[in-house]
């Protein structure tokens, strides 16, 4: 039996958890490739997360908590990507003036509307490029939470948000043909973060 003060953080983990099961579920579905894999990965993240709740400092930003374990938990079961990950990119540490592209897949996606055309573009892109895209694009996450998930410096998770940016445009033009730019406001024309996601699920 489950002494009242397990009881009561099991209550407050479960509270704050399972609004996150599905976000984490569309991560690890992107991360793993598959459903299976997908649904493994998140019973793992949720095991190990609450056996580690006890130690979650009440008041911090408990989504990015939960992403990083994640995060951990599929490396930790590649250990060969693990240790690529780890090993620093040329160029990666290239700034903010690098963060800003003028053409990225929102856009593009604009003018294509083809969702499997972005579904194959993601999925081509190296684990390290396409998290910090699935991270910010999908799941709405700042880039100081991102940061902190990837345990990497801000800087580069705007250069590597912008090196993401740029191979999928790359890889849309490859498959759509040449793409004129519009002259339209740049707000009317990158779609929300939730039409985004609808489009790419």
């Amino acid at each position: 039996m489950l002494s009242r003060h397990n009881e009561e953080l099991a209550a407050a983990f479960e509270y704050l958890a399972l609004p996150l099961l599905n976000p984490l579920y569309n991560l690890a579905r992107w991360l793993t490739g598959n459903k299976a894999d997908a649904d493994d990965l998140v019973q793992e993240t949720y095991l190990k997360s609450l056996k580690a709740f006890s130690s979650f400092q009440p008041g911090t930003n408990f989504r990015a908590w939960m992403y990083q374990i994640l995060r951990n938990t599929f490396l930790s079961s590649r250990t060969s990507l693990r240790a690529k990950l780890s090993v620093p990119l040329d160029g990666d540490e290239g700034g903010p003036e690098r963060a800003i592209a003028r053409e990225t897949p929102e856009t593009i996606l604009i003018a294509c509307s083809n969702r499997a055309l972005v579904r194959s573009a993601i999925e081509k892109l190296p684990i390290h490029l396409r998290e910090v895209i699935l991270l910010c694009d999908m799941e709405e996450m700042s880039y100081r939470e991102i940061a902190d998930i990837l345990s990497i410096p801000i800087g580069t998770v705007m250069s590597r948000l912008s090196r993401a940016r740029q191979a999928i445009s790359k890889e849309l033009r490859k498959a759509v043909g040449s793409i004129p730019r519009k002259s339209t406001d740049y707000a009317k024309q990158v779609l929300s973060p939730r039409e985004y996601q609808r489009q790419i699920q």
